[in-house]
C-alpha cells in the first residue's frame, strides 16, 4: 500500500510504500526500517500526527495510527512472520523493539 503521513518537521504530505497485514477492518504496519536502529520517518510522523491516508488497490482511506501493545504484538507477530519472514531477521538485527501500529478508522 501507499501510506501518506504529515511530515513532523515540514507539515508536508509524505508518501511511502509499505507492507501491511489486514486485521479485520484495520491494517497493521511494522516500523522495521530493515532492522535499522532508528525508527523510520513515517513512524515518527505518525507519532506526532496519527492521521494518515492509505491507498490500496486504487481505494483511498483516512485512518488513524495507534501503537500496538506488547501483549497484542505477541499475538500479531507470528502472522506478520508468516506473511514476511524477514521481519524476524530485522528484529534480530536491531537493538530496538520494532513497534507495530494499528491503522483504524477510529481516532
Amino acid at each position: 500500500m501507499m501510506l501518506t503521513t504529515k511530515g513532523r518537521k515540514t507539515g508536508q504530505a509524505r508518501t511511502t510504500p509499505i507492507l501491511y497485514l489486514r486485521d479485520g477492518p484495520d491494517l497493521i504496519v511494522v516500523a522495521s526500517f530493515g532492522g535499522n536502529d532508528m525508527h523510520p520517518a513515517w513512524y515518527l510522523n505518525l507519532e506526532r500526527s496519527p492521521e494518515a491516508e492509505v491507498l490500496i488497490e486504487g481505494r483511498r482511506r483516512r485512518l488513524f495510527a495507534h501503537k500496538v501493545s506488547p501483549e497484542e504484538k505477541k499475538l500479531i507477530w507470528p502472522r506478520l512472520i508468516e506473511m514476511y519472514p524477514s521481519f524476524n531477521l530485522y528484529q534480530r538485527r536491531t537493538h530496538r523493539d520494532i513497534p507495530l501500529l494499528r491503522l483504524s478508522e477510529e481516532a
